[in-house]
């Protein structure tokens, strides 16, 4: 099976949208486009091998558009003869063919759809952008490791990573790096099921009893 990494580039209050330039992605009035740029540095520790080692890309049809529009005339760079070789998966509702070469248009159920392109021959899978497949992949545990690069910094409004329908679940830390300008790379694993438990080491008081039933009434 193939084993699927998404890897995000966010902001501290969870915001993934436009972090390559200005014209990259100003839908909905965004006008922070391009805040990676600043922040970037040449030492940016497991991002560097991952983006360079062996995978297919998985991408959304608008992350798809930007990077078609961009790498295939960009072959100088080492990225963009890797995109330019490798296959292109792209979770599409739209009747445009993809012109872009090596490119396979993935549609219906997202996470149906996912799941068997990842029971499939073939390489590893890496999502890049495309803040709409999160939510669902990471509700079905599609998402085999998650790599938040967190810059540190605050975007208020935009296109989020979490965009609150997620199913709870758990992560495990496997391992962390912070660039010298502050860019924290955490990679994480699914581990299950939320686990919870409580700080309380006496019966309720009467006082908290009163404050949960008056939270209750309020939530009717």
């Amino acid at each position: 099976m193939r084993k699927l990494t998404g890897a995000v580039f966010v902001s501290l209050d969870g915001v993934m949208q436009s972090p390559g330039g200005p014209e990259e992605d100003p839908i909905n009035g965004f006008d922070c486009g391009g805040w990676v740029q600043p922040l970037w540095h040449p030492e940016m520790g497991p991002f560097e091998d991952l983006i360079m080692g062996d995978y297919d890309l998985l991408l959304a049809k608008r992350t798809y558009d930007i990077f078609a529009a961009y790498w295939p005339h960009n072959q100088d760079d080492p990225i963009g003869a890797k995109f330019q070789r490798i296959n292109k998966y792209v979770l599409t509702h739209s009747g445009e063919p993809l012109a872009w070469e090596n490119s396979y248009k993935l549609s219906g159920n997202t996470a149906e759809a996912i799941a068997e392109l990842k029971n499939s021959e073939g390489r590893d899978l890496l999502i890049q952008g495309s803040s709409t497949l999160y939510p669902p992949l990471l509700s079905a545990r599609l998402i085999d490791r998650l790599v938040l690069l967190t810059f540190p910094l605050v975007l208020g409004s935009g296109k989020r990573v979490f965009d609150g329908s997620e199913k709870p679940g758990s992560l495990s830390l496997v391992d962390h790096f912070v660039s010298p300008n502050g860019v924290m790379i955490a990679t994480y694993e699914p581990a299950g099921d939320v686990k919870t438990g409580t700080f309380e080491t006496k019966e309720p008081s009467e006082e908290e009893m009163r404050r949960r039933d008056k939270l209750a009434r309020e939530d009717v």
